[in-house]
């Protein structure tokens, strides 16, 4: 079992997961798979590891002492990985794809460096929709993408990444929880059509009860950087607020400044995931595991 580590990074997952369905997400592999793994470690050793319960899984005192094992494994071959890529020593450019919010707002430049140094090459980032990521790494332009909506296809492989939550933004200050019937007193900056953000809003108003088409719509701009500067330019307007939708992320400097105020629609969060995506044929590419291990460890 030790020489075959991809099922105990699978337990690992599900370890640090608490979840069957989260390890799933993030391994980019099949529930039943993630399942089947299991039990054959279980076989394996001949004692359970791991215990269903109602509000995740627990692990067995058996399950605590492999943690242990597979977690000193994992960091022994991370750092092999590595001395492996220095022996490759293959010129090429990484190429990354990130939508519009992470590619601005979440990956920093020092992020790029830094992940350069670990696969020893330069790391080239384009910043493009998600569709458009999506049809870049199907015709191999891209290595691997980072996108705000599982555009599903067969050929590639979504990884769970991070966990977005889109506010209500504005220049005038702003209650901290606003009702639904106060949506139609501001004046809105909306997304274009066909704008991820846009159908996740506009699922969120349908379930709400709430019209958009009653809005007073000032303009509808096609990506996050264009709402903001829209709104940062806006004149307060206490009765009247001008006012957008937009990832949390992409306005954590100016609300921590006060330059910007968010809000959250009673009774509701609107929450989605962001992914990282690549093609099955480099699921055992080094420089993409690498890039991918980086990504979901939270170094950037």
């Amino acid at each position: 079992m030790l020489k075959d580590f991809v099922k105990l990074e699978t337990f690992l997952t599900v370890a640090r997961e608490r979840s069957f369905s989260k390890a799933s997400a993030k391994l980019g592999i099949s529930q039943p798979a993630v399942t089947q793994q299991i039990k054959f470690i279980e076989k394996y050793l001949g004692v359970k590891i791991i215990e269903r319960k109602k509000n995740g899984i627990k692990l067995t005192a058996e399950g605590e002492e492999l943690y242990k094992i597979a977690t000193r494994l994992e960091k022994e071959i991370h750092a092999a990985e590595k001395e492996v890529l220095k022996i490759i020593n293959k010129e090429m450019t990484f190429r990354l794809g990130a939508s519009f919010t992470i590619g601005t707002y979440i990956i920093p430049g020092e992020c790029l460096n830094t992940m350069g140094k670990a696969i020893n090459n330069d790391i080239n980032l384009s910043i493009d929709t998600s569709d458009n990521i999506i049809a870049k790494l199907k015709d191999r332009k891209l290595d691997v993408g980072l996108i705000e909506s599982p555009v599903m296809d067969s050929d590639l492989i979504y990884r769970e990444w991070l966990e977005d939550e889109l506010v209500l933004v504005s220049s005038t200050p702003l209650p901290k929880i606003v009702k639904t019937e106060e949506l139609y007193d501001f004046q809105w900056i909306c997304r274009e059509e066909g704008s991820h953000t846009r159908r996740v809003v506009a699922e969120v108003f349908e379930e709400l009860g709430v019209s958009c088409k009653s809005f007073n719509v000032l303009s509808e701009v096609g990506n996050t950087t264009a709402v903001l500067q829209t709104i940062k330019r806006a004149k307060r307007d206490t009765e009247h607020p001008v006012v957008s939708i937009i990832s949390k992320h992409a306005i954590a400097d100016e609300v921590a400044k006060g330059e910007l105020f968010e809000a959250r629609l009673r009774g509701y969060t609107m929450k989605r995931k962001f992914y990282i995506v690549y093609t099955k044929e480099n699921k055992h590419n080094a420089y993409v595991d690498n890039v991918v291990d980086y990504i979901l460890a939270g170094q950037c």
